[in-house]
């Protein structure tokens, strides 16, 4: 099987843990990054690819060399446009390089299973029901009346089972999500399943349902040429629309296979806060809260702080260095309402953080004044910055941790813990990290003006102009 991480998110719903350049399947939220989770858990039936959009490819790189995974198999799409053209996209790589009799397991990037076992028997019995042509979804048991997921309702039958009890059953139709009352008659029925998007179909057999039910979008997408040269002016004609309407509720050669996979989608605090008290797995939350008269409140930083509640209830609080959010339990929803405040405002932290994530390493702003800016700089083993000038800040770096070799126009300095080094404004400068260790530099801007975009680069190991 050809596993497949659709990574889409625009960072609203876990804000201001999660912006848009930095969304939610990057957080570590819990001991190590929800997309490293992903892609360690389905690495059991093959070398991932994943489906994403350039502005977090950088950060999708850097997950692919932690597992030693071929960064060749990150497929880009020049802007999101819902999830069938995702799929339609992955279809014509994968026929471009033959494999049109192979079966593709596609799974959100974001997701938290807890019951692996289940989990892998489930796809061995998709991949199975797949081979004899079918569509196959995973409907996950519902547990309450949810009107935030769409339902995927099943017949009696059993087309295929494995163990654990788990059964494909042919698939009797999608449903919208549901009002609150709709909901709970599929909960009572008890032939109704939560769509989590997780689907699995040979190659092949997919090109068929999007020539037969979105023609004219795969004809567009069979356009785009085998360098890709093309296709962001492919793209940005694309209907978006998502694979469960354009495909899915139009088919009738398919299974769901229901089960309890331990399954949360994090989708909002509510949802991280109840994670808090039900699960083993740890959230990476440093914030110690202390209570006066206060009850069932959920506090989140992932910075040592304490947190102070006084006649409080029903509260989630998340922390973080330029943010603060707090909102009333069960309504954490609407954080997403909040974010378009924010970027009506066009306020920067409703898309960036004060720390960026680079392909050489990473850096977090640790004071911003008008006249100089602190930053903390980590370049990784092997990795080196562009050479590079600016017109308008000078910088003075203090090595704290490893070794670096720094080039100033064009003379090599080598650096050690302690020592130090001025880049005056119009030198070209660069640091590479010659150790084992992760590099740490304390970085002083002085001068006029400290934005990212006073950089001119000579070189780069990114292809970054």
């Amino acid at each position: 099987m050809i596993p497949v991480v659709l990574s889409g998110g625009v960072g609203t719903r876990l804000w201001p843990l999660s912006r848009a350049n930095f969304p939610k399947q990057f957080c570590e939220l819990l001991d190590e990054s929800l997309l490293l989770k992903t892609l360690k858990r389905i690495s059991e039936f093959g070398s991932p690819w994943t489906v994403t959009v350039g502005e977090v490819k950088h950060l999708t790189d850097r997950v692919y060399h932690d597992l030693n995974i071929p960064t060749e198999q990150i497929l880009i799409e020049p802007m999101g446009r819902n999830t069938a053209p995702a799929v339609a996209l992955l279809l014509h790589k994968m026929r471009q390089e033959s494999k049109e009799n192979e079966i593709v397991g596609v799974f959100p990037a974001d997701h938290l299973i807890l019951k692996t076992d289940v989990f892998n028997e489930a796809i061995q019995v998709a991949q199975a029901c797949a081979e004899k042509g079918q569509v196959v979804t995973l409907g996950l048991k519902p547990h309450y009346p949810a009107t935030g997921f769409g339902y995927i309702e099943v017949t009696n039958d059993v087309f295929a089972e494995g163990k654990l009890d788990i059964k494909a059953h042919p698939t009797k139709g999608f449903r919208e999500k549901p009002n609150k009352a709709t909901a709970q008659e599929f909960l009572e029925q008890g032939r109704f399943y939560w769509n989590a998007g997780m689907f699995f179909f040979k190659v092949s057999k997919m090109i068929e349902h999007f020539q037969e039910h979105l023609p004219e979008l795969w004809k567009q997408v069979e356009s785009i040429k085998a360098d890709f040269s093309n296709v962001g002016e492919v793209y940005g004609e694309l209907e978006s629309i998502s694979i469960d309407h354009g495909i899915m509720e139009k088919i009738s050669d398919q299974v769901c296979i229901p089960c309890d996979l331990g399954w949360s989608d994090l989708g909002s605090w509510d949802d991280v806060s109840e994670l808090s008290e039900t699960s083993p797995m740890g959230l990476a939350n440093k914030a110690t809260e202390l209570s006066i008269d206060s009850s069932n409140n959920f506090s989140f930083s992932p910075s040592k702080k304490i947190v102070g509640l006084v006649g409080v209830e029903d509260l989630i609080i998340v922390d973080m260095p330029d943010a603060l959010m707090v909102a009333k339990k069960g309504q954490t929803q609407k954080v997403k309402q909040l974010v378009e405040k924010i970027r009506e405002l066009e306020m920067k932290e409703a898309h960036e953080h004060i720390f960026d994530v680079r392909p050489w390493g990473k850096y977090a702003v640790l004071y911003d004044h008008g006249a100089f800016k602190a930053k903390y700089i980590t370049v990784d083993p092997g990795h080196q910055l562009s050479y590079q000038r600016h017109k308008e800040r000078a910088e003075h770096w203090v090595i704290v941790q490893g070794q670096g070799r720094v080039t100033l126009d064009d003379q090599i300095h080598d650096l050690d813990k302690g020592q130090s080094v001025t880049i005056g404004k119009g030198v070209k400068h660069r640091i590479k990290n010659t150790g084992d260790e992760p590099l740490i530099f304390v970085e002083v801007q002085t001068g006029t003006y400290f934005g990212e975009d006073d950089i001119e680069r000579f070189e780069d190991d990114y292809g970054r102009g």
